[in-house]
């Protein structure tokens, strides 16, 4: 058995014009905490994650690009648990406070518990 492979690939993130406005036509949204979801099926077979940090909330990139790292590292440590379902996945901060790592990893958790029990 080969150990977990704790990266996020290429293939692995949602991009293109016409994947994204079929997750938004056909997904379905809930909320999670300070983060809220889409989420869909998918023909490629991988699950695909996008992630959005509004502008609105914080202007400077510089605190945009921090929340969308921990964000990343919260998923890409935690993806094992929706493996192979299929699924592409956008990922909204939607507060206006900088939360700390554990509060989103915990957050995210909760997320792909809710996915793996909805599929």
């Amino acid at each position: 058995m080969e150990p977990a492979r704790h990266t996020l690939s290429k293939e692995e993130r949602l991009c293109g014009k016409n994947d994204i406005s079929s997750l938004l036509a056909k997904g379905k949204f809930a909320r999670n905490g300070n983060i809220s979801y889409c989420v869909a099926p998918n023909e490629a077979g991988l699950n695909r994650i996008m992630i959005s940090v509004s502008k609105k909330f914080f202007k400077r990139a510089v605190k945009r690009n921090l929340l969308k790292r921990r964000i990343r590292e919260a998923y890409r440590l935690q993806k094992h648990v929706i493996d192979g379902k299929g699924i592409d996945l956008l990922l909204m901060y939607r507060t206006k406070e900088i939360m700390s790592y554990d509060e989103i990893y915990a957050e995210i958790g909760m997320i792909l518990d809710a996915l793996n029990t909805d599929a």
